[in-house]
């Protein structure tokens, strides 16, 4: 009995407390924890994101493709027709023909800035222009021409120069309301400081500051010195100017003498504060 006790108690320790537990049912693996991000598409989302771009990338290949060759290659938008307005003195197949716009050419291709100093290298009366394109076929060239104010006489023919003493052209008829300048400073005490170019820019700058009103009824400008200079007036008045300074006030002086006192024949503005008439 004791020995069964004995073995009995052994078979409940194995089974019991002093036994290994049976393992229980298992549980089934989790799944790994995805490294993307919430949101994040696969090889297929990137393979259509990929799509749309590459068309619109096409679409702009062929679309500037098709603009450049619309520009140069194709015969839609080339020079067909070049006009010239502003001219006054010029004519406008002389502006057409100095420059030389390349009919037939893109009209993209077109060099402004090259024409517009060829017409002023070769047409010196030009003093600007301004080349603009008149989409799709034409070019057009609005010039400004120089004005003189003041003419040099060079033996039977004439320099006119304009208000920037720049001499442009000569011509061999005197353009009406132009005076001449009368130039007799060899003998002058200030001939040494004040030589004949620097004389020439004071008689320039008395003929362009003249009131217009005046300036056509100038026929002569005479320089004897710096501060000695003279206008000759239709109707034999003579205007004693001085120098170059005070322009301005000088013409406003000798505009009001000229209405005060219409029948006399000499004025003195040199010093226009004072003005003074005489021979009326």
């Amino acid at each position: 009995m004791a020995g069964a006790t004995t073995a009995q108690r052994g078979t409940s320790d194995r089974s019991g407390r002093g036994g290994k537990k049976r393992p229980g049912p298992s549980k089934p693996p989790k799944p790994p924890k995805s490294s993307k991000r919430p949101g994040a598409r696969g090889p297929g989302g990137a393979r259509a994101r990929r799509v749309p771009l590459l068309a619109s990338l096409a679409a702009a290949v062929v679309l500037a493709a098709g603009g450049t060759w619309a520009l140069y290659g194709s015969s839609w938008l080339r020079v067909e027709k070049v006009t010239a307005s502003g001219t006054e003195v010029l004519t406008p197949e002389q502006v057409l023909t100095a420059a030389a716009v390349p009919v037939g050419a893109p009209l993209v291709s077109v060099d402004t800035d090259e024409i517009a100093s060829r017409l002023r290298r070769r047409l010196p009366r030009i003093d600007s222009v301004d080349v603009v394109r008149a989409w799709p076929h034409g070019i057009g060239l609005k010039v400004t021409e120089r004005k003189p104010v003041l003419l040099i006489k060079k033996e039977a023919e004439f320099v006119e120069v304009d208000a920037s003493g720049v001499r442009f052209d000569t011509v061999g008829r005197a353009p009406a309301g132009v005076p001449v300048l009368e130039l007799t400073a060899e003998h002058s005490p200030s001939a040494r400081r004040f030589d004949e170019q620097r004389l020439l820019r004071e008689a320039v700058g008395i003929a362009g500051s003249l009131p217009a009103a005046i300036a056509k009824e100038t026929l002569q400008v005479k320089v004897r010195s710096y501060d000695s200079v003279l206008l000759q007036l239709t109707k034999g008045r003579t205007v004693v100017w001085g120098s170059g300074e005070l322009g301005e006030a000088k013409g406003r002086a000798l505009t009001a003498l000229l209405k005060a006192a219409p029948k006399a024949d000499h004025f003195d503005v040199s010093v226009p504060t004072a003005p003074a008439v005489s021979g009326s």
